[in-house]
């Protein structure tokens, strides 16, 4: 009898520091994800790049979010390019036209 309390101890003690390990990581990866987009809204709001160049450090941006959370292709489109889009519409005074807006 012992040995199985032994073994769930053990086994459910593991099962925490995995999972403390698996939020550690998972809070560390959206610190990167914030600071990246965050680094690039001010650049988009603040720096003389061309539109070109704005849209390629958006692409850069995507590429780099997506490297971090690869399932989250949906929800960064949703919230990041439709932030960074509205920042380039009133830089660029571009109209309405983005792909997929009514």
């Amino acid at each position: 009898m012992g040995n199985h309390v032994l073994f769930f101890f053990t086994h459910t003690v593991n099962t925490k520091l995995m999972n403390n390990e698996l939020i550690i990581e998972e809070e560390k990866k959206l610190r990167q994800l914030r600071l990246i987009v965050d680094l690039t809204q001010a650049v988009l709001m603040q720096s003389d790049l061309t539109l070109h160049e704005s849209l390629l450090l958006m692409s850069n941006t995507r590429k780099a979010a997506l490297s971090l959370f690869p399932d989250k292709a949906f929800v960064y489109d949703l919230i990041y390019t439709s932030r960074f889009q509205r920042i380039l519409d009133e830089r660029f005074k571009i109209p309405d036209t983005w792909p997929g807006r009514n």
